[in-house]
């Protein structure tokens, strides 16, 4: 028996694609037949990403979904960073941003980023940015 539990992981912020893209491709890929894990909550405070590791870790193939306020969202960037950690088949989707964007050559992901210093500090700062600009290389 495979370990594999699902086919695809989707990582979107939710604000920016649940109700169009996200939803649209989820049901594509459902329809299919494609098993697929998206969060179907926005992550509360107090949750913990190891409830969305073993997602990741069982799944054949990782979609994060860039858009503009992906960045903002501390839950997205740890599942990248995880998705990179656990060298994962990564197609990543640029919904409203360009791959520089992601790889920090524009300011958009840089400010969002640097909110996030204060309270994770400069180390975990570099291991997202490491893990986005990483995906970002890759053709979407």
């Amino acid at each position: 028996m495979s370990s594999v539990e699902y086919e695809v992981f989707l990582s979107f912020r939710g604000p920016d694609t649940r109700q169009g893209l996200t939803d649209v491709l989820y049901e594509y890929m459902d329809t299919a037949g494609i098993r697929v894990f998206r969060d179907n909550d926005e992550l509360a405070p107090g949750d913990k990403i190891t409830n969305i590791v073993p997602a990741i870790k069982n799944s054949e193939l990782c979609i994060p979904i860039f858009s503009k306020t992906f960045a903002v969202s501390s839950w997205c960037l740890r599942e990248v960073e995880r998705m990179v950690e656990l060298k994962k088949e990564i197609v990543p989707i640029f919904y409203q941003v360009s791959p520089d964007d992601v790889k920090l050559n524009t300011e958009l992901f840089k400010k969002q980023l640097k909110e996030h210093e204060k309270k994770y500090g400069k180390g975990q700062l570099e291991k997202w940015e490491e893990a986005l600009r990483s995906i970002a290389k890759i053709k979407g």
